[in-house]
């Protein structure tokens, strides 16, 4: 996933460095690190200075800062021209850019009450002052003067494209509004950024609450040593001395479901994470999300659309809810047909192992694990041992980079770092040259946000001479002191995924910080992270990082065989429960400003009944509840952008088959004309050119065995 900020307005200034501007307005913050630009390698921040006091200080002078550098631009008497008004944009907002991303970092990765209580505080104020900006008539004037005589300025075909990118923010940020309507939108905007911040806190203590507490190890039965050591480190931590916690991942589905024998641990678990944010409790979300429904659906109807997701895909690559759905809906029949078998097939090991009950979601995983091993002879924690994290990280995920693109990665144990466990990099482009700071934060704690993302610390750009910091955020669970840290293949495709948007934003080569890096659509972002998972099964890519932990042993070919003949395993199920996720996001989005308040369990349940992805032993891969994607992380309407992306990358992917796949040659095109290229031309077009056609959706039919190859 690329992250988005927490904050709202960081939504659009996250996009913006630092400029040359390094005096505070005021005095008596001598000590505040974010009044100065940082004078770490690649301007990365100074954790070890910035403590949690820093930051509302930073924050509200940024605000005054940018408000004042904007409305300069707006009251300037000269002609409205590129450099004085677009090029000048670009560069406001330095000390609020630089708190806005520390304190987005800190708030996923490593939060404290203190600063999920500033979110709270200053989420409205931050959106407000966005408004300020892009509700601003007389700045709007001037981007509309430059935009409507862009073609005869002859403009670089960069700068050409700022100018359409600013033009269409201001449109879609209300800047044709009446006086009386961004009032309206105003409220509205900083309600919705309150509601989003509340969410996000409440959804973090939920998880946290929602952890299955075992105090019988026999309860424990199917996990390994280390897991059972895992999980009384995680209750040791939580000063449940004799107890195991087994911490809840964001999704609905928990990974020890796989291994837990035990069918009533199975339930708790599965029911613990279902309810998570359900309970009637301080940490239940519905009243909130039902509130940024309809604030969505109001704002959406102000700025003169049907609904959300209308007004949301304006700038994507999909451009309306019809075409969504039509792609959402042409996967339906082909998922939903092979979950059903798969089910079938699992209640047909259920029932000859007499097990006399029917298939719940909480046993899918245990009883697909015994299907596949019947089936292929491949047992997860078998190829376990082979998947130790360091290896996978240096001998996996970075070595195909360098294969590829000719980088290479420097360990720095000198710089500062969040949180004791991350660790950072220096990156090498091909000619040894340094090219930017790669962070990477791999483990679960309980004041950090579940899933997995990708961010930078600092986004690059010729204009303001910034090189990228990029940071990488999982949640694998963290061994006991001695153990290694084995992961599934799939945690290993998590690596590789994220690492997919860290060189999206490593390769940035923009002039520009707003249409730099990963900075595009949603629906084409997540191309080159999920291109990047196709390089963890290549065979010279798997062979260098797939040895056994402890003798250090190869894989045996036989098992590789098996994973491979594995692949398109349960494919039917991990399609659906995605379909489900990006099905219920469309519908939440599609609801009109007059259908009232929602409740959200039957909302839920009408809306995977209507789109025919309502399996009962299959359940979506996130529930409204806790869907941080769409309530908080920027993907609002976008969830879709996974299943659009696959489209592009297995399709991308098949040109590297055709052409004699991993090597420097092809690794250096894709780079140049996807990886390096940001946000800087049309992404329909920027696709074409390096396939050769639009996309196809039959590789990735293929890839996820739907059909035959």
């Amino acid at each position: 996933m690329k992250r988005k900020s927490y904050l709202p307005m960081a939504v659009i200034l996250a996009v913006m460095a630092s400029s040359c501007n390094n005096n505070p307005a005021g005095g008596g913050n001598a000590d505040n690190p974010f009044f100065t630009k940082s004078t770490l390698p690649f301007e990365a921040p100074a954790w070890d200075k910035i403590k949690n006091e820093h930051f509302k200080p930073a924050l509200e002078e940024g605000m005054k800062q940018q408000l004042a550098e904007v409305q300069k631009i707006a009251d300037n008497t000269e002609a409205p021209t590129f450099q004085n008004t677009l090029e000048a944009m670009e560069k406001t907002g330095a000390m609020l850019n630089r708190a806005n991303i520390a304190l987005n970092v800190l708030a996923g990765a490593n939060t404290n009450p203190d600063l999920q209580k500033l979110q709270e505080e200053e989420a409205p104020k931050l959106a407000a002052t966005n408004d300020e900006i892009y509700l601003n008539s007389k700045l709007f004037k001037r981007v509309e003067a430059v935009y409507n005589q862009r073609e005869q300025l002859k403009l670089d075909p960069e700068s050409k494209r700022l100018v359409e990118f600013y033009y269409q923010k201001f449109l879609l940020a209300g800047a044709k509004l009446s006086d009386a309507d961004k009032g309206k939108l105003k409220e509205l905007n900083k309600e919705e950024a309150g509601l989003s911040a509340k969410f996000n806190n409440k959804l973090l203590g939920a998880a946290k609450d929602g952890a299955l507490v075992v105090d019988d190890k026999t309860k424990l039965a199917g996990f390994s040593q280390g897991e059972i050591d895992a999980a009384a480190q995680d209750a040791k931590a939580r000063k449940l001395d004799g107890k195991w916690v087994l911490p809840l991942q964001n999704t609905t589905q928990q990974p020890a479901l796989r291994s837990l024998s035990d069918r009533a641990t199975r339930q708790k678990l599965f029911e613990a994470s279902w309810t998570r944010a359900e309970k009637g409790d301080a940490n239940d979300t519905r009243d909130v999300i039902v509130q940024i429904a309809q604030i969505r659906a109001q704002k959406a109807q102000l700025l003169g659309f049907k609904n959300y997701a209308e007004w949301k895909l304006q700038d994507q690559m999909a451009k309306n809810p019809a075409a969504v759905q039509s792609f959402l809906g042409k996967l339906v029949p082909a998922a939903t047909a092979h979950a059903k078998q798969e089910a079938a097939d699992i209640q047909a090991v259920i029932d000859q192992q007499k097990g006399g009950f029917k298939l719940e979601p909480y046993d899918w995983n245990f009883y697909a694990e015994q299907v596949r091993k019947a089936k292929y002879d491949l047992d997860e924690n078998e190829v376990k041992p082979y998947f130790e994290l360091n290896k996978v990280l240096e001998n996996g995920v970075f070595y195909a980079a360098t294969q590829l693109y000719g980088i290479t990665f420097k360990e720095r144990k000198d710089l500062p770092v969040y949180q004791p466990d991350v660790r950072v990099f220096e990156v090498l482009d091909k000619d040894g040259s340094s090219m930017a700071l790669f962070y990477c934060d791999y483990f679960k704690r309980d004041n950090k946000n579940g899933g997995a993302w990708m961010d930078n610390m600092v986004i690059q750009s010729k204009l303001l001479g910034t090189k990228p910091v990029v940071y990488n955020v999982c949640n694998f669970t963290k061994p006991a002191p001695g153990q290694p840290a084995l992961i599934s293949f799939d945690d290993v495709t998590t690596m590789f995924h994220e690492f997919g948007h860290a060189l999206h934003g490593m390769f940035a080569s923009q002039q520009y910080p707003s249409i730099s890096g990963a900075n595009t659509a949603r629906d084409f972002v997540e191309f080159p992270s999920q291109f990047n998972e196709h390089w963890a099964s290549d065979p010279k890519v798997f062979a260098n990082y797939a040895v056994h932990y402890k003798t250090g042993a190869a894989m045996p070919q036989v098992l590789v065989d098996k994973i491979k003949k594995a692949h398109g395993f349960n494919q039917g199920y991990a399609l659906t429960e995605i379909l489900a996720a990006a099905s219920l996001d469309m519908e939440w989005h599609t609801l009109a400003a007059n259908a009232g308040k929602q409740d959200v369990d039957k909302f839920e349940a009408d809306a995977l009944n209507r789109t025919h992805l309502d399996l009962p032993q299959v359940p979506t891969r996130y529930r409204s509840s806790y869907f941080l994607h769409i309530w908080a992380n920027g993907y609002a309407a976008g969830y879709y952008a996974y299943l659009w992306t696959e489209m592009l990358d297995d399709d991308a992917y098949q040109w590297f088959k055709e052409n004699g796949g991993l090597t420097r040659q092809n690794g250096q095109r894709f780079r140049d004309m996807i990886l390096s290229k940001g946000n800087t031309e049309d992404l329909a077009t920027m696709f074409r050119n390096f396939r050769g056609h639009d996309p196809d959706i039959k590789p990735m039919l293929e890839n996820r065995a739907l059909i035959g190859k």
